[in-house]
């Protein structure tokens, strides 16, 4: 709670309301934001980005990242707001040297004296979580040194339990809250978070990019030093290069950035469909360019911290997906949601492919460089709530990725056509993975696991005959069950029958011997009557 108005006091302080675009808002929305009591409070003299990057410093680690994937979208934001988010990246205010030299020295058990010839203490760069700081190694090498933040992790659970009570209040005032899934989605989140709080963790997600990329010419990942890393504190290769949102430097460089935002495309869609291991932090802050080959200029990342991957179904659906999109195939759109159970499988593909349309070919029928992927998902996520389309927690960090993607590659190429650099890639993957080439991948990659059964085929043979003997045995003696069965039911419908004529006998001749009960067998002799009871006692006793 105590939180909770925190969040409220900060939000007054920095006048936040003001960053509303009333006039888009409807007539109530827009009395009530007039009428609200932030109004009382002066602006002051700081510019609109200026407080909203400042109110989000004063809230933490989360929301400092909320705006640094604002800072990427320059199609969604004033360019005013979008400068000042952009310091988000790189320029949070750091926490003292001497703090940062203790916290190495307590983690490595060693003074930095003995660990390094130069460390500095000013930092390089300060993040929301971590900062910086350029050392040297006793042989020589240049690298840095990443060390988190003091306490983060309490502050971090603060804002993850605030945000389950969001959620947890949407769900009970929101009816169609379900849909989004948010426990889900903040869950999903909370797990990308703290492992990003375990510095040992992104040393292996480098390791892991740096081997998936090895000798590429599109990305370059720095090297980590394993014996100098711990779970709060690593060391890895220093790198240089141009910051990617320094397009003015890039290009005094001369450095070709059409090129350069179609790589940064081809890396996203490399990572995710050929590696299934993709970095999913890729803001400014973390990315530079080698620009030592104008004409060839090749990505560095760091920052490996949040990582994503998804499931081979969910991987082929997201393929096939997108492919249809481009190809403004619709009912196939349609059809592979309700096939992947994303949407209800009593939805109806005709009537969600016309719902999709409808959102779809306004955005298509204009030039290809002015298509947003992002608009194209605003779009879809409005008229999935029509069908019920529950958000898909394991595809939000992809989303997130491709967004900052976009936002980045029209940063450095304004006339970036995502959609056409992306096609080709895409239908070479699904060619490899569905093609010849890519069935005969799969039974190359399977033939060592059948070669190593092939000894075991005789005994496999063997017992397999064996059970379907034992099956035989004992369909024949549930058969001969059944057959005993059927013949004691028929017996005892028999018995059953002949029991029913010997007491209606008995009755005959009980009525007969009393007339009163039935005059009409006074005629009949008693000795007639006798023997047919006689006869019917004889049936009973036998049966």
């Amino acid at each position: 709670m105590i939180r909770f108005l925190r969040i409220g006091y900060v939000i007054t302080r920095y006048r936040l309301d003001t960053l509303i675009p009333a006039e888009r808002l409807p007539v109530m929305l827009r009395w009530l934001l007039w009428v609200n009591p932030m109004r009382l409070f002066p602006v002051g003299q700081r510019s609109r980005g200026e407080r909203l990057r400042l109110s989000l410093e004063e809230l933490g680690p989360i929301f400092v990242k909320f705006g640094q994937m604002l800072s990427t979208r320059r199609d969604l934001l004033p360019d005013d707001v979008a400068q000042e988010l952009k310091r988000l990246q790189d320029q949070v205010p750091p926490f003292p040297g001497a703090v940062a030299r203790r916290v190495v020295e307590r983690a490595l058990g060693e003074s930095i004296e003995t660990l390094f010839t130069e460390f500095s203490t000013e930092p390089m760069a300060s993040a929301s979580i971590a900062q910086v700081h350029a050392a040297q190694l006793p042989n020589g090498d240049q690298v840095v040194v990443k060390i988190l933040r003091p306490g983060i992790d309490r502050i971090m659970r603060k804002d993850i339990a605030l945000m389950y009570m969001v959620a947890e209040l949407m769900l009970k005032l929101v009816p169609e809250a379900h849909r989004l899934r948010p426990r889900e989605v903040v869950a999903d989140y909370e797990v990308t978070l703290f492992d990003e709080l375990d510095l040992q963790k992104e040393a292996a997600n480098t390791s892991q990019l740096k081997r998936n990329f090895k000798d590429s010419e599109l990305l370059y990942v720095p090297s980590i030093y394993w014996d100098l890393s711990r779970r709060n504190v690593m060391v890895q290769e220093r790198i240089y290069g141009v910051p990617v949102a320094d397009v003015e430097t890039l290009r005094s460089h001369h450095v070709d950035l059409k090129l350069l935002a179609e790589r940064g495309v081809e890396i996203f869609f490399t990572q995710v469909f050929r590696d299934n291991f993709f970095h999913a932090d890729m803001h400014p802050g973390n990315i530079f360019v080698d620009v030592r080959n104008p004409a060839s200029p090749r990505y560095v990342g760091i920052d490996c911290g949040i990582v994503g991957s998804l499931t081979v179904e969910d991987q082929n659906y997201l393929a096939r997906n997108l492919l249809a999109f481009f190809k403004q195939d619709y009912y196939e759109v349609a059809r592979l949601h309700i096939e992947s159970g994303w949407v209800g499988e009593n939805t109806r593909a005709n009537e969600f492919a016309s719902a999709i349309r409808a959102v779809c070919e306004p955005i298509f029928e204009k030039p290809l460089m002015d298509i947003s992927f992002g608009q194209v998902l605003l779009g879809l996520f409005q008229t999935a709530r029509r069908f019920h389309m529950e958000v898909q927690p394991q595809l939000v960090l992809l989303q997130k990725t491709l967004l900052n993607i976009e936002g980045l590659g029209r940063q450095l190429y304004p006339e970036l056509d995502l959609w056409s650099t992306a096609k080709p890639y895409l239908e070479n993957w699904m060619k490899q993975r569905v093609g010849p080439r890519g069935i005969v991948k799969k039974a190359y990659e399977k033939l060592p696991d059948w070669l190593e059964q092939i000894p075991e085929l005789p005994q496999l043979a063997h017992e397999s005959l064996n059970q379907l003997q034992d099956w035989r045995q004992e369909q024949q003696a549930h058969r001969q069950v059944l057959q005993q069965l059927t013949q004691e039911v028929s017996a005892n419908r028999r018995q059953g029958g002949w029991r029913w004529i010997g007491l209606l006998l008995i009755a005959f001749a009980l009525y007969g011997l009393y007339p009163d009960y039935m005059p009409q067998l006074k005629a009949m002799p008693e000795f007639v009557l006798g023997g047919i009871g006689v006869l019917g006692l004889v049936i009973l006793l036998r049966r």
